[in-house]
């Protein structure tokens, strides 16, 4: 959780807090990234869709364009929560590439953040 952490807090005004189950990494109101075990008690859109129910971790992100059309379409690790069009979720594992992570969490900030703020991330 750590590199997620150093990730997300990288960018323009994101922040970090404490979300129902897990924490979420925001910018302004908006929640670009979110890392949560399931867990028995919390209804869980990956034990719903993939039938796992020993406690796994999950990050949930945004997408868009053809980023999004590809990884709704792309096996385990990746899955597609029913609860918003443009949301992704992937488990994070031993195997977990974090860089692509990395590219993910910067992709979601940058549909999330104002454009003010994706000009700054774009001019470092």
């Amino acid at each position: 959780m750590r590199r997620l952490a150093a990730v997300a807090l990288s960018l323009p005004e994101a922040y970090e807090e404490d979300a129902w189950t897990g924490v979420r990494w925001r910018v302004r109101t908006r929640t670009f990234a979110h890392v949560m075990v399931g867990q028995e008690g919390y209804e869980s859109s990956f034990r719903d869709l993939t039938g796992i129910t020993e406690p796994t971790t999950v990050l949930t992100f945004h997408s868009c364009g053809d980023e999004l059309l590809a990884l709704t379409n792309a096996p385990l690790p990746f899955y597609k929560p029913p609860w918003s069009g443009t949301i992704v979720g992937l488990v994070l594992d031993p195997d977990t590439d974090w860089a692509e992570v990395a590219e993910l969490v910067t992709e979601s900030y940058r549909c999330c953040a104002p454009q003010k703020l994706v000009r700054a991330l774009d001019q470092r």
